[in-house]
Protein backbone atom coordinates (compact mmCIF):
# COMPACT_ATOMS: atom_id res chain seq x y z
CA UNK A 1 0.00 0.00 0.00
CA UNK A 2 1.23 3.66 -1.46
CA UNK A 3 0.90 4.82 2.69
CA UNK A 4 1.66 8.60 2.38
CA UNK A 5 -0.92 8.66 -0.96
CA UNK A 6 -3.44 6.73 0.98
CA UNK A 7 -3.57 9.34 3.67
CA UNK A 8 -3.35 12.58 1.51
CA UNK A 9 -6.01 10.67 -0.25
CA UNK A 10 -8.67 10.15 2.73
CA UNK A 11 -7.89 13.27 4.32
CA UNK A 12 -8.68 15.26 1.14
CA UNK A 13 -11.83 13.01 0.43
CA UNK A 14 -12.79 14.10 4.16
CA UNK A 15 -12.14 17.89 3.55
CA UNK A 16 -14.02 17.69 0.15
CA UNK A 17 -17.06 15.74 1.68
CA UNK A 18 -17.87 18.14 4.73
CA UNK A 19 -17.03 21.31 2.35
CA UNK A 20 -19.51 20.38 -0.07
CA UNK A 21 -22.35 19.09 2.61
CA UNK A 22 -21.90 22.56 4.30
CA UNK A 23 -20.74 21.41 7.29
CA UNK A 24 -18.14 23.00 9.86
CA UNK A 25 -16.00 19.68 11.12
CA UNK A 26 -16.16 16.19 12.66
CA UNK A 27 -16.80 14.70 15.88
CA UNK A 28 -15.50 11.17 16.66
CA UNK A 29 -15.62 8.76 19.47
CA UNK A 30 -12.33 7.76 20.56
CA UNK A 31 -11.86 4.46 22.41
CA UNK A 32 -8.12 3.80 22.94
CA UNK A 33 -8.30 1.06 20.06
CA UNK A 34 -6.32 1.67 16.66
CA UNK A 35 -9.06 2.42 14.40
CA UNK A 36 -10.52 5.52 16.35
CA UNK A 37 -6.89 6.37 16.65
CA UNK A 38 -5.98 6.43 12.96
CA UNK A 39 -9.64 7.73 12.26
CA UNK A 40 -9.66 11.07 14.78
CA UNK A 41 -5.96 11.86 13.29
CA UNK A 42 -7.11 12.02 9.67
CA UNK A 43 -9.44 14.13 10.88
CA UNK A 44 -7.36 16.33 12.60
CA UNK A 45 -5.21 16.55 9.61
CA UNK A 46 -8.15 18.17 7.10
CA UNK A 47 -7.32 21.49 9.48
CA UNK A 48 -11.16 21.39 10.05
CA UNK A 49 -12.41 21.38 13.85
CA UNK A 50 -12.08 18.10 14.74
CA UNK A 51 -14.27 17.64 18.31
CA UNK A 52 -12.86 14.01 20.05
CA UNK A 53 -14.89 12.78 22.45
CA UNK A 54 -14.64 9.77 25.40
CA UNK A 55 -17.53 8.32 26.68
CA UNK A 56 -16.76 5.50 29.10
CA UNK A 57 -19.34 3.42 30.39
CA UNK A 58 -17.78 0.92 32.71
CA UNK A 59 -14.50 0.90 30.88
CA UNK A 60 -11.60 -1.10 31.42
CA UNK A 61 -9.02 1.08 33.19
CA UNK A 62 -6.23 0.18 30.03
CA UNK A 63 -8.72 1.59 27.25
CA UNK A 64 -9.64 4.77 29.07
CA UNK A 65 -5.68 5.11 29.35
CA UNK A 66 -5.00 4.99 26.04
CA UNK A 67 -7.55 6.82 24.90
CA UNK A 68 -6.60 10.03 26.91
CA UNK A 69 -2.87 9.69 26.48
CA UNK A 70 -4.00 9.68 22.10
CA UNK A 71 -6.41 12.53 23.09
CA UNK A 72 -3.73 14.86 24.54
CA UNK A 73 -1.09 14.08 21.63
CA UNK A 74 -3.63 14.95 19.08
CA UNK A 75 -4.44 18.04 21.08
CA UNK A 76 -0.69 18.96 21.66
CA UNK A 77 0.05 18.49 17.71
CA UNK A 78 -3.02 19.67 16.13
CA UNK A 79 -5.10 23.52 17.16
CA UNK A 80 -7.81 22.59 15.88
CA UNK A 81 -8.65 19.50 17.83
CA UNK A 82 -11.03 19.34 21.47
CA UNK A 83 -12.10 16.90 23.32
CA UNK A 84 -14.98 16.48 25.82
CA UNK A 85 -15.15 13.35 28.36
CA UNK A 86 -18.73 12.80 28.88
CA UNK A 87 -19.48 9.94 31.22
CA UNK A 88 -22.40 7.58 30.11
CA UNK A 89 -22.06 5.45 33.30
CA UNK A 90 -25.05 6.54 35.01
CA UNK A 91 -26.89 7.47 31.59
CA UNK A 92 -26.29 3.44 31.39
CA UNK A 93 -27.05 2.90 34.49
CA UNK A 94 -30.71 4.80 34.70
CA UNK A 95 -31.66 2.57 31.45
CA UNK A 96 -31.44 -0.55 32.46
CA UNK A 97 -32.68 0.08 35.73
CA UNK A 98 -35.92 1.55 33.34
CA UNK A 99 -35.70 -1.96 31.62
CA UNK A 100 -37.98 -5.23 32.69
CA UNK A 101 -35.81 -7.51 34.59
CA UNK A 102 -34.38 -10.07 32.95
CA UNK A 103 -32.13 -13.34 34.24
CA UNK A 104 -28.68 -12.75 33.14
CA UNK A 105 -28.14 -14.98 29.57
CA UNK A 106 -25.97 -14.18 26.69
CA UNK A 107 -28.75 -12.23 25.12
CA UNK A 108 -29.14 -9.71 27.66
CA UNK A 109 -25.61 -9.02 27.90
CA UNK A 110 -25.32 -8.57 24.10
CA UNK A 111 -28.29 -6.34 24.33
CA UNK A 112 -26.42 -4.35 26.59
CA UNK A 113 -23.61 -4.37 25.18
CA UNK A 114 -25.34 -3.19 21.76
CA UNK A 115 -26.94 -0.21 24.17
CA UNK A 116 -23.80 0.80 25.64
CA UNK A 117 -22.58 1.71 21.76
CA UNK A 118 -26.30 3.04 20.62
CA UNK A 119 -25.98 5.73 23.96
CA UNK A 120 -22.83 6.80 22.61
CA UNK A 121 -24.29 7.37 18.82
CA UNK A 122 -26.86 9.61 20.45
CA UNK A 123 -24.44 11.02 22.37
CA UNK A 124 -22.14 11.88 19.60
CA UNK A 125 -25.24 12.96 17.38
CA UNK A 126 -26.10 15.36 19.90
CA UNK A 127 -22.86 17.13 19.76
CA UNK A 128 -22.38 17.14 15.87
CA UNK A 129 -26.10 18.65 15.96
CA UNK A 130 -25.01 21.57 18.35
CA UNK A 131 -22.01 22.55 16.23
CA UNK A 132 -22.80 21.26 12.77
CA UNK A 133 -20.15 18.48 12.76
CA UNK A 134 -20.25 15.11 11.11
CA UNK A 135 -19.75 11.90 12.77
CA UNK A 136 -17.20 10.32 11.48
CA UNK A 137 -17.22 6.62 11.65
CA UNK A 138 -14.27 3.85 12.61
CA UNK A 139 -15.02 1.04 10.89
CA UNK A 140 -12.73 -0.67 9.16
CA UNK A 141 -13.61 -3.06 5.58
CA UNK A 142 -13.10 -6.22 7.54
CA UNK A 143 -15.87 -5.25 10.49
CA UNK A 144 -17.66 -3.44 8.40
CA UNK A 145 -18.20 -5.12 5.33
CA UNK A 146 -16.43 -9.14 6.06
CA UNK A 147 -18.00 -10.04 9.81
CA UNK A 148 -20.40 -7.12 10.32
CA UNK A 149 -18.82 -6.53 14.08
CA UNK A 150 -20.17 -3.37 15.05
CA UNK A 151 -23.82 -1.95 16.19
CA UNK A 152 -26.56 -1.64 13.87
CA UNK A 153 -27.13 2.18 14.69
CA UNK A 154 -24.39 2.11 17.14
CA UNK A 155 -21.01 2.19 16.32
CA UNK A 156 -22.70 1.79 12.92
CA UNK A 157 -24.32 4.79 12.93
CA UNK A 158 -22.43 7.54 11.18
CA UNK A 159 -22.38 10.40 8.51
CA UNK A 160 -19.09 9.33 6.76
CA UNK A 161 -16.57 6.12 6.84
CA UNK A 162 -12.90 7.38 6.40
CA UNK A 163 -11.81 4.02 6.45
CA UNK A 164 -13.98 1.48 5.90
CA UNK A 165 -12.04 0.71 2.64
CA UNK A 166 -9.04 -0.40 4.36
CA UNK A 167 -8.40 -3.78 6.04
CA UNK A 168 -7.48 -3.76 9.58
CA UNK A 169 -3.44 -4.71 8.55
CA UNK A 170 -3.61 -1.28 6.64
CA UNK A 171 -5.27 0.23 9.22
CA UNK A 172 -1.95 -0.84 11.75
CA UNK A 173 -0.04 0.86 8.10
CA UNK A 174 -1.67 4.08 8.67
CA UNK A 175 -1.26 4.08 11.87
CA UNK A 176 2.95 3.56 12.00
CA UNK A 177 2.74 6.38 9.32
CA UNK A 178 0.71 8.69 11.51
CA UNK A 179 2.92 8.12 14.51
CA UNK A 180 -0.18 7.03 16.72
CA UNK A 181 1.37 6.23 19.79
CA UNK A 182 2.90 2.65 20.68
CA UNK A 183 0.30 1.56 23.35
CA UNK A 184 -2.43 1.34 20.74
CA UNK A 185 -0.20 0.01 18.00
CA UNK A 186 0.27 -3.06 20.74
CA UNK A 187 -2.80 -3.02 22.71
CA UNK A 188 -5.33 -5.87 21.30
CA UNK A 189 -8.46 -4.77 19.58
CA UNK A 190 -11.19 -4.64 21.63
CA UNK A 191 -15.18 -3.22 21.07
CA UNK A 192 -14.66 -2.41 24.32
CA UNK A 193 -18.29 -2.86 25.14
CA UNK A 194 -18.75 -5.40 27.84
CA UNK A 195 -16.21 -3.48 30.58
CA UNK A 196 -13.65 -6.12 30.69
CA UNK A 197 -10.87 -6.87 28.64
CA UNK A 198 -12.33 -9.45 26.35
CA UNK A 199 -10.65 -8.77 22.98
CA UNK A 200 -11.96 -9.01 19.14
CA UNK A 201 -11.00 -12.28 18.60
CA UNK A 202 -12.20 -13.41 22.13
CA UNK A 203 -15.24 -12.82 20.23
CA UNK A 204 -15.14 -13.71 16.91
CA UNK A 205 -12.82 -16.61 17.72
CA UNK A 206 -10.11 -15.54 14.89
CA UNK A 207 -7.94 -12.91 14.70
CA UNK A 208 -7.95 -9.78 11.75
CA UNK A 209 -5.02 -11.34 10.00
CA UNK A 210 -7.04 -14.70 9.95
CA UNK A 211 -10.69 -12.97 8.87
CA UNK A 212 -8.78 -10.67 5.82
CA UNK A 213 -7.31 -14.08 4.86
CA UNK A 214 -10.90 -15.28 4.48
CA UNK A 215 -12.64 -12.54 3.06
CA UNK A 216 -10.33 -12.50 0.60
CA UNK A 217 -10.57 -16.34 -0.10
CA UNK A 218 -14.33 -15.59 -0.52
CA UNK A 219 -14.47 -12.49 -2.40
CA UNK A 220 -12.51 -14.37 -5.07
CA UNK A 221 -14.97 -16.76 -5.50
CA UNK A 222 -13.79 -19.82 -3.39
CA UNK A 223 -16.07 -22.24 -1.35
CA UNK A 224 -13.36 -23.76 1.25
CA UNK A 225 -14.10 -27.13 -0.01
CA UNK A 226 -10.42 -28.12 -0.17
CA UNK A 227 -9.16 -26.26 3.22
CA UNK A 228 -8.69 -28.49 6.28
CA UNK A 229 -7.19 -27.73 9.81
CA UNK A 230 -7.05 -24.55 11.17
CA UNK A 231 -7.66 -22.89 7.68
CA UNK A 232 -11.41 -24.40 7.11
CA UNK A 233 -12.18 -23.38 10.60
CA UNK A 234 -11.21 -19.70 10.41
CA UNK A 235 -13.46 -19.83 6.52
CA UNK A 236 -16.28 -21.44 8.59
CA UNK A 237 -15.98 -18.47 11.32
CA UNK A 238 -15.86 -16.08 8.54
CA UNK A 239 -18.79 -17.13 6.14
CA UNK A 240 -21.01 -17.69 9.18
CA UNK A 241 -20.47 -14.63 10.75
CA UNK A 242 -20.82 -12.97 7.24
CA UNK A 243 -24.09 -14.72 6.85
CA UNK A 244 -25.73 -14.02 10.34
CA UNK A 245 -24.54 -9.94 10.14
CA UNK A 246 -25.68 -9.61 6.49
CA UNK A 247 -28.83 -7.53 7.63
CA UNK A 248 -25.98 -5.36 9.01
CA UNK A 249 -24.25 -4.87 5.63
CA UNK A 250 -27.21 -4.12 2.91
CA UNK A 251 -29.77 -1.61 2.21
CA UNK A 252 -32.93 -1.92 4.62
CA UNK A 253 -35.69 -4.51 3.41
CA UNK A 254 -38.49 -1.60 2.07
CA UNK A 255 -41.85 -3.77 1.62
CA UNK A 256 -42.93 -2.14 -1.75
CA UNK A 257 -46.72 -2.21 -2.25
CA UNK A 258 -47.99 -3.10 -5.75
CA UNK A 259 -49.18 -0.29 -7.98
CA UNK A 260 -52.44 -1.96 -8.38
CA UNK A 261 -53.36 -2.22 -4.60
CA UNK A 262 -52.78 1.68 -4.36
CA UNK A 263 -55.32 2.91 -6.74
Amino acid sequence: MQTEKVADHIINWLKDYTTKANMNGFVIGVSGGIDSAVTSTLCAKTGMPTLCLEMPIHQEIGQTTRARKHIEELSHNFANVSSLEVNLTPVFEEFRKGMPQHRETDSLDLALANSRARLRMTTLYYFAGLHKYLVAGTGNKVEDFGVGFYTKYGDGGVDISPIADLMKSEVYELGEYLNIIDEIMKAAPTDGLFGDSRSDEDQLGASYDELEWAMKLKEDGKTGADLTGRKREVFEIYSRLNSANKHKMVPIPVCEIPVHLKK
